[in-house]
């Protein structure tokens, strides 16, 4: 975990630029509240909305990116306005929470945008509860709000927006269905049941902190697809949780509050957030709950009793979601990898059909943009296949099996690049071979995806051929020896139940 962290590859330093603007951005909110005047209660609003609007915006363009911050504010307000007037009514606020996860979840099926606006409602409606928020407080919220949703927006679209310069990333949409088939519909009514227990149980630890178990039933969710995702997130959930938590016991209670101090190490926590969240979630929940614990100390109320209650909490929302997705419409490993899969292949075989075209001279064809959209595909795939693949799945036939897949679709995937690199060049000539080759992996995704058998053709080229048809011959063998471990009958009827 340590390795994947500090040396994980980070191509044009996008992650560190990432962190280091978040941490810029949330300044300048957090300081144009104190310029406002704004209580402490003001601020922890602001600087948490101006997080969300740098963190949580993921849309592929520069454009769409600065319409769904334009929408935060729209999303956030109501809801904040709702949290605060229902401060006094517990069943009502508890339901209309409960509503907000679920509308939140079930956002998602818009793409990015609706993700964003979908946690940020979650978040500002979490937050009333953090700070206790009244309606004699909400033109302050408001202000603040409005403010930093401002000051994240000058900072990511005008003072450094590095976006500019960079290809728009290929995001695959997530497979389709619809009704109860759709993913997004099963987790808006998974996570509303998770969150229902988490609010019951969570209220029966602490009438006051109740609010914690709810936000982890949510984040666990977040970016999950299938049932074992979901499962493996929550346990990261809870092993980020406990460092953290000893970390803050070391670090945020000596501390006590003060506030230059705690402004220091908040940024600390904030980059690290910003930094850590697309290599390890573990080690993003550390930061979370450190800078939890640094707002709670300058709140007054931090001490090791209130760490150890954030743990139990913590642990009563990833229960939550764990019975959510195991006892309610659950969403296998299996067939959430197997959609994944058809949809990298798919994209193989729309290679190999441009590839073929652009070798015979059509100078229109372009499989360049494929090999991005396989990477992207690909990545989805290690995604849904991580908990096969965890050091604590006890099932070892599927992990290798897995491994198998993973390390033969990385074999396709390296095939790929090098035959559209070759593709690319213009002085690659025609050879019949090679649309016979093109040819034979077509054949070979069409047998993999409908279930027949490949035909195994000879060795390998000999010696000296074009670089292209090493490269199909490569991407042939390694889709041919895909065959046996994806229709291999499951070891555990855990796996497609």
């Amino acid at each position: 975990m340590l390795k994947r962290v500090f040396m994980a590859p980070d191509p044009g330093r996008t992650r560190l630029r990432f962190a280091a603007r978040a941490v810029l951005g949330i300044a300048l909110a957090v300081a144009l509240c104190g310029l406002a005047g704004h209580s402490l209660a003001g601020a922890v609003t602001g600087g948490l909305a101006a997080l969300l609007a740098l963190f949580t915006v993921t849309d592929a363009t520069v454009r769409g990116q600065a319409v769904t911050t334009a929408l935060l504010p729209a999303v956030g307000l109501p809801v904040l306005t709702a949290a605060a007037e229902l401060h006094d009514h517990p069943v009502a606020r508890d339901l209309t929470f409960l509503a907000v996860v679920g509308a939140g979840v079930y956002a998602r099926r818009w793409g990015p945008r609706g993700h964003s606006l979908g946690v940020f409602a979650f978040m500002t409606f979490f937050v009333a509860q953090f700070l206790h928020a009244t309606t004699d407080q909400l033109p302050q919220l408001y202000v603040a709000v409005l403010l930093s949703v401002l000051a994240a927006a000058a900072v990511r679209f005008g003072l450094w927006c590095y976006e500019r310069r960079l290809p728009p990333p290929v995001v695959p949409a997530p497979p389709g269905g619809t009704g109860l088939a759709r993913v997004t519909t099963r987790q808006a009514i998974q996570a509303t049941a998770g969150a229902g227990f988490a609010l019951v149980v969570g209220q029966l630890v602490s009438g006051q902190r109740w609010y914690w178990a709810v936000g982890a039933t949510w984040w666990i969710f977040v970016n999950t697809t299938s049932r074992g995702e979901t499962l493996v997130r929550g346990f990261r959930r809870l092993l980020g949780t406990v460092i953290g938590i000893a970390l803050g016991l070391l670090v945020a209670v000596p501390v006590h509050g003060d506030p230059a101090v705690t402004a220091a190490l908040a940024a600390v926590c904030v980059f690290g957030i910003f930094y850590t969240a697309a290599v390890s979630y573990t080690w993003m929940m550390l930061w979370v709950t450190l800078l939890a614990g640094l707002l709670y100390g300058l709140l007054g109320v931090l001490g090791p009793g209130l760490l150890a209650l954030r743990l139990a909490e913590t642990g009563v929302g990833a229960l939550g979601a764990a019975l959510a997705v195991i006892l309610v419409l659950p969403v296998t490993t299996h067939s959430v990898t197997d959609a994944w899969i058809r949809r990298a292949l798919g994209c193989v075989h729309a290679c190999a059909v441009e590839t073929a075209q652009r070798l015979a001279g059509a100078v229109d064809a372009d499989p360049a943009p494929r090999v991005a959209e396989l990477e992207q595909l690909l990545a989805r795939v290690r995604l849904s296949v991580a908990p096969l693949v965890h050091p604590l799945n006890p099932m070892l036939g599927r992990k290798r099996r897995a491994r198998h897949v993973l390390a033969l679709l990385d074999d396709c995937a390296r095939e790929v690049r090098g035959l559209v690199a070759v593709a690319a060049d213009p002085e690659a000539s025609h050879d019949a071979r090679l649309a016979v080759a093109c040819g034979r992996v077509e054949a070979a995704v069409e047998a993999l995806t409908e279930g027949r058998d490949i035909a195994v053709h000879a060795d390998g080229p000999p010696h000296g051929e074009p670089a292209a048809l090493v490269h199909l011959h490569g991407l042939e063998r390694a889709l041919s020896e895909l065959a046996r471990p994806l229709r291999a009958p499951s070891g555990s009827p855990l796996v497609g139940a």
